[in-house]
């Protein structure tokens, strides 16, 4: 399991030009499941992406967790994207939507998240806090 997490002061998701969900101040996380990716996976990661201390503390060093802050979850086969042989991306690694669907659900639980829609093409609205964007991996 492979998450991309961004602190944002905002996000949105849209799917048909219509917002979905969105969060203030907190983080944004790009979520790809992988072929052998189980719940404990899922589970390891949620715990991961709360407790990462990334936000500003009273003295501006990045000590603080999630806290009250929100986190966006959107789905993201695409960072299992393989393209070291060619120029056209393989997703062989990406897991198929049975068995991906419910562990994005069973992240987002366990993470408190609020959803893209799984499957959707969707709109992401970012509005970056500070050049901070982690690469996570269970």
């Amino acid at each position: 399991m492979r998450a991309l997490v961004q602190r944002v002061s905002s996000a949105a998701v849209r799917v048909d030009q219509r917002e979905v969900s969105a969060i203030g101040p907190g983080l944004l996380v790009l979520l790809g499941i992988r072929t052998d990716d189980d719940e404990a996976c899922a589970q390891r990661l949620a715990e991961k992406v709360r407790a990462l201390r990334i936000f500003a503390d009273t003295a501006g060093n990045m000590n603080e967790a999630l806290g009250a802050r929100e986190i966006l979850c959107v789905s993201q086969f695409t960072l299992y994207g393989d393209a070291r042989k060619g120029n056209r991306p393989s997703f062989i690694a990406a897991a198929a939507r049975e068995q991906a669907e419910p562990l994005y659900e069973l992240f987002c639980d366990r993470a408190q998240a609020k959803r893209g829609v799984f499957g959707a093409q969707m709109a992401v609205e970012i509005l970056g806090d500070g050049p901070v964007t982690l690469m996570l991996e269970s």
